[in-house]
C-alpha cells in the first residue's frame, strides 16, 4: 500500500514537472495572437489635444522649409566643395507670396528653394534683409496654389506661463510641432550686426537647428514671435529658445516689403567699449567720437581726447529714460524713429548738460 502511494506521488511530481516545462509552449499555442488584434475604441480626445491638433492643421500649411545655397545658383548642385547649404523655416506673410524668415538663414546666399507643406518645391528671391533684427523677407516664384497667410497676434500682452507652439523643420524634419510655455519676456538677443534685439521672448518649446525663421504661436494659432536662436552647449534644444516678438516683426516686415531695407536710426556717434566703461566705473554710453557732419557733431558732442587721455561726453539719459548701456540708447532711437528729435542728458566735466538732436538714418549716411 505504501509503495503504491509512493509511486502515485512520484507520478504526480513527474506530471507537474512536465506540465511546468510545457507551459510556455502550451500558452504560445493557445494564447498567441496569430491574427490582427481587435482595435479598441479610443474615446474622446482631451480638450487640449483637440485644440493643439486644430492649431497645427490650420497653421502648418502656411509654414515652409527654406533651403539656401552659397557658391552657386544651381539648386541641384551636389558638389560639397562648391556649395554651402543653409536650412531654416519661414511662413507665408501675405497673399502675393512674401515669406518671412531669419536674416541668418538667407544672407549671402545665391539660390533659395522653398518646400511647401504640400511637397511642392519652388524658387524664391530675396526682397529685403534686416540684420539688426535678424529678419528677412523673400518672395515665392510660380506657386501653383499659395497657402493662406499666417494670422498675426501681438506680443504686447504676453504672459509668462502661457502656452507657446513652434512649427518648423528641425534637422530637416519638416512640419514638426513642439509645445511649451513662454518662459520669460524682455530678454535681449545679440545679432550678427552687433546690435541687440530687445523684448525678446524666451520659450521652452523645443527649438533646434532648422527651426530658425519659423513661427512661435499662441493657443489661438496667432503669430507671436519668429524663432531665431537657442542657447545650448551641444547645439540642440535644452529648453532655452528665443523668438523675435511679433510687434517688432509687424513693424519691420512691411518696411522690407516696401523698400527692401529698414532705416537704422542714429545720431552719428561711435560709442566707447562697454567693457572699458565698466572698468572705469562709468554708467552710461561714452561718446568715443562723432561722425563728421552728423547731428552729434553739429550739436557739439565731445568724443574722447586722445591727446589728454580724457573721456568725452557720457550719455546718461534719453527722452527721460535712464541710459546704462548702448542697447538702452538704441531702444530709444528706434522708438523715436528717423526724423524725430531726441533729448539727451550728458555728463560733461563733472556737470550735466542737455542737448536735442535729430535722429537720422545712419545706414544711408556716410562718415
Amino acid at each position: 500500500m505504501r509503495d503504491r502511494l509512493t509511486r502515485l506521488l512520484l507520478l504526480g511530481i513527474l506530471i507537474a514537472l512536465v506540465a511546468l516545462a510545457a507551459q510556455p509552449y502550451i500558452e504560445r499555442l493557445l494564447l498567441a495572437s496569430t491574427a490582427p488584434r481587435t482595435v479598441e475604441p479610443r474615446g474622446n480626445l482631451a480638450d487640449i489635444e483637440r485644440s493643439t491638433i486644430d492649431l497645427f492643421e490650420r497653421v502648418a500649411p502656411s509654414v515652409v522649409q527654406v533651403v539656401a545655397r552659397k557658391g552657386t545658383t544651381d539648386l541641384s548642385a551636389t558638389d560639397e566643395d562648391s556649395v554651402d547649404i543653409q536650412t531654416g523655416t519661414g511662413f507665408v506673410w501675405d497673399r502675393v507670396g512674401h515669406v518671412v524668415t531669419n536674416d541668418h538663414v538667407v544672407r549671402g546666399t545665391s539660390a533659395i528653394a522653398i518646400r511647401l507643406a504640400t511637397g511642392e518645391v519652388v524658387r524664391a528671391e530675396i526682397v529685403g534683409l534686416a540684420p539688426n533684427y535678424d529678419l528677412a523677407v523673400i518672395r515665392l516664384q510660380s506657386v501653383k496654389q499659395l497657402p493662406a497667410p499666417i494670422m498675426v497676434g501681438t506680443s504686447a500682452d504676453l504672459k509668462v506661463g502661457q502656452y507657446a507652439y513652434a512649427i518648423g523643420n528641425p534637422f530637416g524634419l519638416d512640419q514638426s510641432l513642439t509645445t511649451g510655455v513662454i518662459s520669460a519676456l524682455k530678454r535681449r538677443l545679440p545679432t550678427s550686426s552687433g546690435r541687440e534685439i530687445s523684448n525678446v521672448i524666451q520659450t521652452d518649446a523645443a527649438i533646434n537647428p532648422g527651426n530658425s525663421g519659423g513661427p512661435l504661436l499662441d493657443s489661438a494659432g496667432r503669430l507671436i514671435g519668429v524663432n531665431t536662436a537657442i542657447v545650448s552647449p551641444s547645439g540642440a534644444s535644452i529648453g532655452v529658445g528665443f523668438a523675435i516678438p511679433v510687434d517688432v516683426v509687424n513693424r519691420i516686415v512691411p518696411e522690407l516689403v516696401r523698400t527692401g531695407r529698414v532705416p537704422t536710426p542714429g545720431i552719428g556717434i561711435v560709442p566707447g567699449d562697454e567693457a572699458v566703461a565698466t572698468r572705469l566705473g562709468v554708467e552710461g554710453v561714452i561718446v568715443a567720437k562723432t561722425v563728421p557732419g552728423s547731428p552729434a557733431e553739429r550739436a557739439g558732442l565731445r568724443g574722447v581726447n586722445l591727446t589728454t587721455s580724457t573721456l568725452g561726453d557720457i550719455i546718461i539719459e534719453a527722452n527721460g529714460v535712464r541710459i546704462h548701456r548702448v542697447p538702452d540708447l538704441t531702444d530709444q532711437l528706434e522708438q523715436i524713429g528717423v526724423g524725430g528729435k531726441i533729448r539727451l542728458i550728458l555728463k560733461r566735466d563733472g556737470s550735466q548738460t542737455m542737448v536735442e538732436l535729430e535722429v537720422i538714418d545712419i545706414g544711408r549716411s556716410s562718415p
